[in-house]
C-alpha cells in the first residue's frame, strides 16, 4: 500500500505545474484523497481534498482559485493543478488518504501519505 508523487520542479512566478499521485495496493475510489505541503522550515499544511466520487472538493484559503484537485479512479491517480504560482508556494507537496467517510482538512487526518515531490517557485 503506497502513494507516489511526481511532477514537481522549478516554475516561475505566475507559472503552472501539474502534480500526480499514483496509488497502489488499494483502490482510491473508496476514499477521500488530499494534497498537503511542507513549507521550508515550517510545518505541514493541508492544501486540498476531494470526495471519493469527485462530487465536491475543498481548498485551503491561500490556494483557492489557483489550485485544482482532481482524480481518475479508473487509473488510481490523484492530481493537483497548480496555477498562478507564487514564491510562497515553494514546498514539498505530498498526497494523502483520508477515511472512507472522512474528508480531511488537516494532515493529522491522513492515514497514509506519500514521500512528496518538491515544487520551487522562483524567477
Amino acid at each position: 500500500v503506497q502513494l507516489v508523487e511526481s511532477g514537481g520542479g522549478l516554475a516561475q512566478p505566475g507559472g503552472s505545474l501539474r502534480l500526480s499521485c499514483s496509488a497502489s495496493g488499494f483502490s482510491i475510489s473508496e476514499y477521500s484523497m488530499s494534497w498537503a505541503r511542507q513549507l521550508p522550515g515550517k510545518g505541514h499544511e493541508w492544501v486540498a481534498s476531494i470526495y471519493p466520487d469527485a462530487a465536491e472538493s475543498f481548498y485551503e484559503d491561500s490556494v483557492k482559485g489557483r489550485f485544482s484537485i482532481s482524480r481518475d479512479n479508473a487509473k488510481n491517480m490523484l492530481y493537483l493543478q497548480l496555477s498562478s504560482l507564487k514564491p510562497e508556494d515553494t514546498a514539498t507537496y505530498y498526497c494523502g488518504r483520508g477515511g472512507k467517510f472522512l474528508v480531511p482538512t488537516s494532515v493529522e487526518e491522513f492515514d497514509l501519505r506519500g514521500q512528496g515531490t518538491q515544487v520551487t517557485v522562483s524567477s
